[in-house]
């Protein structure tokens, strides 16, 4: 199993974390170990100071498929789920790469376990995806703001990759992560988060310490 992510696909969320335009997706990986489900504790290493969640539509690849056009990605979809790509940003920005600060086990919650198919959602287009901490709204976008859509990103990542039944590419978060904040929100033992995207589901995961 394959998990994709694309880095700052949102043009307000590339903008407030100081990105340039981009030509084509940055992609980078998560292990299927960070994957966690509904309700499951997310767990803070105890060595990072800053821990963000990111709010994402996620896809769910259905159909083995390899250099797949963008006009046919969504016959390769099996529908969509909510996810949150949690982030070590102290980590991701001090190795200067983002490998160990994405791959923390417990980092992907995703949910809920039947994806949402694509004859009720279409191409992922004009959703609403929410951030709520502990109740209080910390992101509300719409993937109308996504700059590469689910389409291209399917035939994109499929232009290197075999996509194959159950693999996952989350499709960039919206604005308004903690690490943009001024102060500063990082997530702490205690918190509840939870992923809202609108036809698709909820999805709240509760914060612990590492023991």
């Amino acid at each position: 199993m394959k998990v994709i992510c694309v880095g700052q696909n949102y043009r307000a969320h590339r903008d407030e974390m100081g990105g340039e335009e981009m030509s084509h997706p940055t992609l980078f990986g998560k292990f299927a170990e960070t994957i966690i489900r509904d309700g499951e504790p997310i767990v803070l290493p105890r060595d990072s100071t800053h821990i963000d969640a990111e709010a994402e539509l996620a896809v769910v690849i259905g159909k083995t498929v390899r250099r797949v056009s963008r006009e046919r990605a969504l016959e390769a979809v099996r529908g969509y789920v909510c996810a949150n790509d949690v982030s070590a940003r102290d980590w991701q920005y001090g190795d200067g790469q983002w490998f160990r600060g994405k791959n923390v086990q417990t980092f992907c919650p995703v949910g809920p376990d039947e994806p949402v198919p694509v004859s009720e959602v279409g191409d992922g287009s004009g959703l609403r995806v929410m951030q709520l901490l502990n109740g209080d709204v910390l992101q509300d976008g719409t993937t109308s703001d996504l700059i590469f859509d689910v389409p291209f990103l399917v035939a994109f990542a499929s232009l290197g990759l075999t996509l194959e039944p159950g693999d996952l590419i989350l499709t960039g978060t919206p604005a308004g992560v903690g690490y943009a904040r001024e102060p500063k929100i990082s997530l702490k033992p205690g918190d509840v988060v939870e992923v809202s995207v609108e036809g698709v589901g909820r999805l709240t995961n509760p914060v612990v310490a590492e023991t």
